[in-house]
Order: C-alpha cells, then structure tokens, then sequence
C-alpha cells in the first residue's frame, strides 16, 4: 500500500493511526515513527498481539492424559469425516444445475472427497438445491431420518433458504429449515457453483471442530 500524501496532510490526518505499511523514503520513514502509536495493551507489542494462533483441540489445558487420548481421537475421526462428505443426490430445481456443475470436472468436488451417492443410508450430507414444495416437505423429511448419524445439511438458493420468488405461494414450504435443521446457508438464485463449493468448505472446517469424544467423555 502506497502513501501519496504530503508531509503536511500526513501530520494532520493521521496524528493517531498505527501505520503498519512500509513507506519508501528514509524521510518518510522518520517521519511515521513520530506516527506510530504503541499497541491497545502495552504489556504485550504489536507484533504478539499479530502472532498466528495454531489450532488446537482443547478448550482448556488438559489435565491428564486421558483427556489428552480423547482429544486426539477426536482430532482423527474428524479429519477422516471432513475428507470423506458423502451428499445425496437431492436436486429440487433449478439450483441442482449449479450442483452438477461442481461435480465436473472445471470444480472437481472429488478432490476434497465429496462424492454423491444414491442412497441415504450411506451419506453424511444433505444438499437441498431448489424450491421445496409442501408435497415434497415428507419426502424429505423421511430421507433425511434415513441418513445415519453424524449428517449435516446445506441450504441451497433462495428458494430453499426462504421460499425466493415463490415465498407467498400455498405450496411452497417457506424455508427447508422448518423441516430439518440446516447448518449452512448458500444465497443465490441460483448460487454459482463456486458458492457451493466454498460451503462445503466452511462444512469441513464446522466439522474439523467437533469434540464428540470430549463430550462423550464429560458425560
């Protein structure tokens, strides 16, 4: 980012601003320090209170090693779920079109280790691309009861987030939220298939901070 200001403006407009940009002449550069101001809490500097965060799986520090156990456990089980999403092919309307379109090959969905499958007794996820109608609302319901567990849902379009342009109609179930619960919601008439994809994503990440085992084991 390039500061074109004059050495006046500069003074007046950002008396009290930290400047975190590099400016290109030594001049410049005394002048900024006279800027910068020290960091929010001036026990720790800027720079510590900028350090990346590693993931970690504890809430808190465990206190022995069975904790320690349960927690990687769960690491692993849900690494191998988040790289193994198994959707349904459930398409309503006009949104499967965008559904199909990442699982060809231009977006290739299989490389993160989603693949349709027919039945819902061996699927995890739930993508409702399309309006829902009322006589469709059972159907559904019953498939989604059919999946095993751990499964996820993902609200596809505007039709399916709320109704869309059919929100008013006798026959249109005004969101799939009032039949089964949704974890992710795609806007869009209809969404791209970049949007899709980038849910599934957001899915994986829901997924990878899971702590079934750590429940389990408070219980």
């Amino acid at each position: 980012m390039m500061l074109s200001l004059p050495s006046v403006s500069k003074s007046v407009i950002l008396p009290k601003y930290f400047l975190p940009f590099a400016l290109h002449t030594s001049a410049q550069c005394a002048e900024s320090n006279n800027l910068k101001q020290p960091a929010p809490n001036p026990n720790k500097p800027y720079e510590e209170i900028e350090k990346y965060k590693p993931y970690s799986p504890f809430r808190v520090s465990p206190s022995n090693k069975a904790e320690y156990f349960v927690a990687r456990m769960d690491d692993v089980v849900n690494w191998a779920r988040k790289n193994s999403i198994w959707p349904i092919t459930f398409g309503l309307a006009c949104c499967a079109i965008e559904m199909m379109h990442m699982a060809a090959p231009r977006y290739d969905m299989d490389r993160f280790g989603v693949v349709f499958r027919a039945s819902p007794r061996q699927t995890d996820l739930m993508i409702v691309a399309g309006t829902l109608t009322n006589k469709m609302a059972p159907a559904l319901r019953r498939i989604w009861d059919q999946m095993p567990h751990p499964k996820w849902a993902i609200s596809m379009g505007s039709c399916a987030n709320g109704g869309g342009y059919y929100h008013y109609s006798y026959s249109v179930v005004r969101g799939v939220d009032r039949i089964i619960p949704i974890d992710i919601y795609v806007p869009g008439c209809p969404p791209t298939a970049e949007a899709l994809l980038y849910s599934i994503l957001q899915l994986q990440k829901k997924i990878k901070y899971m702590r079934t085992q750590q429940f389990w084991y408070r219980m």
